[in-house]
């Protein structure tokens, strides 16, 4: 069978996002407190353009880890793999400055750590995106996936 040559588009938009995490998760197979920030469409699969973190408060220094997750338990490790990482700063609250002044997003174009051309990440039916930090945080993290559904 002739695999698809043709150029295909998301059906529909979807925003995937997290609540606040401020727990630290040092297992670095997916496993623990990881929550689900994207989820394919079950029949099609889906297509995620671009992750974004957002600092909620005062935090120290921490890592984000974004896993791919089969569609099964990630608390299961063989059924996670970790596609990228990224660092994330202390943060200070404020209501008169902007907390997140710099964007904090995956792909990362400066970054060394990640290729930037491993987005977008096409993902097949019933997969998921599921992310952690490494480090315990005062104000939270809350991250959203950018994307659509086949």
């Amino acid at each position: 069978m002739a695999g698809n040559n043709a150029q295909i588009f998301s059906r529909v938009g979807v925003i995937g996002y997290s609540s606040t995490i401020t727990a630290a998760n040092t297992a670095t197979d997916g496993t623990g407190t990881c929550p689900t920030i994207f989820t394919a469409d079950a029949t099609n699969g889906g297509r995620v353009e671009r992750i974004r973190f957002m600092a909620q408060g005062t935090n120290v220094a921490t890592v984000a880890r974004v896993f791919i997750n089969n569609g099964s338990t990630s608390g299961t490790a063989t059924n996670n793999v970790l596609y990228a990482e990224i660092a994330l700063p202390a943060t200070t609250a404020s209501n008169s400055a902007a907390i997140n002044a710099s964007i904090y997003e995956l792909p990362n174009v400066t970054s060394t750590i990640i290729d930037p051309d491993a987005f977008p990440i096409v993902l097949p039916p019933g997969y998921k995106l599921i992310f952690c930090i490494g480090t315990a945080v005062a104000g939270g993290w809350a991250c959203a996936a950018l994307g659509g559904s086949y």
